[in-house]
Parts: C-alpha cells; structure tokens; sequence
C-alpha cells in the first residue's frame, strides 16, 4: 500500500478532487486507531477507517463532498458506534473529512516525504461547508502552505514539531491554538522500508503481502526476465548484479529479507549486510544447518560472533508455522518484520524493552505476542 500523499496525487492528477478521511480520535473500543486513514477518489477508494458502518458512512459523505464544487474546509463527524451505528464496539470514533482540489500546494511535499521516509503531518484548519480550505505541512525542518496568518502558521509548527519529537504524546488529534481548532494528521510515521533480496517464489510472495502495508519495498535480483509484469504500487523492481551497492545505499533501520535462489549470493548479500549496524532486521531464508554453515564461514573470514546473532535464519518461523509453502513462509516473514516494528516502538515509549525482542528472534525463539484489547 502506497502512502496517502501518493494516493491523493494520483486521484488529483485523474479526477481533479479527492477526499482524505482520516480517524481524528477514538474514545473505548473503536475499530481503528487515531490517523488511520482511506482516500476517497471517483474512481474508488484506498486504504480503510475500520469497515463496516462506520466506513460506510465516511465513504458516503466522502462521496457528498466530492460532489460540491466548492472548496472546503475539513471538518469532524462524531460517531458513537453503538448508538448511532449498530456497531458492537461501544466506542465512539470521531472522523475528519478533508477536501482537496488539484493545486493544493502540499501535495507535491508530502509525497517527496513519503519517497524520501520523512515523517510529517498535515495541519487542518477546522471549520464549515463553505468555508476555504487551509492546510500546513510541517516537517522537522519545512513547512509549506498556510492556516491564515502568519503567526497561526508559526504557533502551528511550534506545536507539532514539539508533539511529533516527543513519543509520550499522541502525533495526531485535534488542538486548539491561538483560539483556532485544527485536526493535526501525523501521516509519514508509520512508513517504513524493506529490501528484499531474491525474485523466486518466496520474494514473490513477501512482496505481495507487504503489499497491503505502509511501507516502501525495493525488490532486488539480477534476473531481470524473473520479474513479473505487473507488481503492487509500493514496490520498485531493482535489476543488477551489484546487490552490495544496494545495501550501502539503503536508508538506516531498513528490514533486510534475503531469499535468493543461489546459497553464494545469500552469503554474498548478508557478509555485505554486516558492514552496517543499523539494520532494524536481517533475514535469511534457510535452514539451521545452511545457519550453522553460513557462521563458519563468516567466523574465518574474521566476523566476530556477536554480529552472527544479528541474523535471523530460519525466518518466517515466529508465530508457529510448519509449512514451507511460498505463502506460508511469507506470511511468517512478515510477521516477524511486524512484531520487530511494534516492539521498537513500545520501545520508543518506555513500554518495552526492544533490544530483548530482537535477540530472541536473532537466536530462533519464540516471541511472544503481547495481549491487547480486542478489535471492534
């Protein structure tokens, strides 16, 4: 799944107009969390705000205000699930509908942050149908567009920047500053990058499941005629015999999935890999004796042994999984990719202990899932 600036740009580029929504707050159980979002185009839509009703309706009065045609501003919609809805969560959702016309002058930003893995957020000004659509984004070091006035827009930046470096605070909800309500989106957080080394039958597969995930794949092998036709929108097919190049260029904290179909280029890729440090994970397809193989190797060649417990092979095996269908393993690949991203960012917060995490699953163990609330 590509990123929602990418998604807009292109309902723009086709239709002219296209409709962020986005959950601007949940109060007890609702079925997604705050910055959630779905763009809603004429052609269709992207991404989700949770299903059923609830979406529903968004999609309905998404599909309201593409039908207007005059600017508008973003506003919010208050759901109660149970009362309104008939949904059984019991929480209540609260939903920022935001239009947006061809020419609006962030759009080109925001989608330079989601190729470049900048985080960022869009800053809203709330108000009615009618009223002119203004909208900041804010960086870490840019800003572009404005809220109305020039010491709004400062007040505004001050704020987020303040919000989007400080982990104890949510990114996004809704603030009053200056007197002016805003919907403040952090929307480039959750991006993330992953290489993957290998065009066979299980790259193919890791490939189409990170599909449906926020994140921006590189899919690398020198067999260029292995690739197919057609491959999903968060996705660049990479052809060339120089995959050492690859991983000295990729952005720090990528996820490094190594699955070619040659045991020398394997080794190849990880010695390669283990050059750097700041991978957020490193795996290789395999068994435990190609693991048991592939460290001798790399103990004579010098590689001290701490830096083998980096490399998780077998991979795909967290959650259990026996089959060594193509799918399968995929499958296990990715959830192993997801539970790392979830303890970094507990970790962040001080919920968790990440290092922990990452060393069981380098040694083969099991890592546990931790318990949370059900899902609506």
């Amino acid at each position: 799944m590509t990123g929602l600036a990418t998604e807009l740009a292109k309902a723009l580029a086709v239709d002219g107009r296209g409709v962020i929504v986005a959950v601007a707050s949940g109060v007890g159980s609702t079925p997604r969390e705050a910055g959630a979002w779905m763009l809603v185009a004429a052609g269709g839509s992207v991404g989700t705000v949770g299903g059923g009703h609830l979406e529903f309706e968004a999609i309905r009065l998404a599909r309201e205000a593409l039908a207007g045609t005059t600017p508008a501003a973003t506003w919010l919609v208050r759901y109660p699930l149970a009362a309104r809805l008939g949904q059984c969560c019991g929480g209540v959702a609260t939903v920022a509908i935001a239009v947006v016309d061809r020419g609006a002058d962030f759009v080109d930003a925001a989608v330079a942050c989601e190729r470049t893995g900048v985080d960022y957020a869009l800053i809203h000004r709330l108000g009615g149908a009618g009223d002119p659509a203004q909208r900041l984004l804010v960086t870490a070091d840019d800003a572009r567009g404005s809220l109305g006035s020039t010491d709004l827009d400062s007040a505004a930046v001050a704020a987020v920047r303040s919000r989007l470096a400080s982990p104890g605070l949510p990114a996004t909800g809704v603030v009053e500053i200056r007197g002016v309500s805003l919907f403040v989106h952090a929307v480039g957080a959750t991006a993330f990058d992953v290489l993957v080394f290998g065009n066979g039958h299980v790259g193919r597969a890791v490939v189409q499941v990170l599909a449906a995930l926020p994140c921006r794949v590189r899919w690398i092998d020198a067999r260029e005629q292995d690739f197919p036709a057609a491959v999903p929108a968060n996705v660049e097919t990479v052809s060339t015999d120089a995959l050492r190049a690859e991983l000295h260029d990729a952005p720090r904290g990528a996820y490094v999935v190594v699955t070619t179909h040659s045991h020398a280029l394997d080794f190849d890729v990880i010695e390669a890999a283990l050059e750097r440090d700041d991978w957020a994970y490193l795996g290789l397809i395999g068994s435990k004796p190609k693991r048991a193989q592939f460290e001798k190797r790399l103990a004579t060649r010098g590689r001290p042994v701490a830096d083998l417990t980096r490399v998780v092979c077998p991979i795909g095996t967290l959650a259990g999984l026996k089959s060594k269908e193509p799918g399968v393993i995929a499958v296990g690949i990715v959830a192993e990719i997801l539970a790392i991203r979830q303890a970094r960012a507990a970790g962040a917060t001080g919920n968790t202990d990440p290092g922990r995490r990452e060393a069981q699953l380098a040694h083969g163990t099991t890592l546990a899932f931790p318990t949370g609330k059900p899902r609506a």
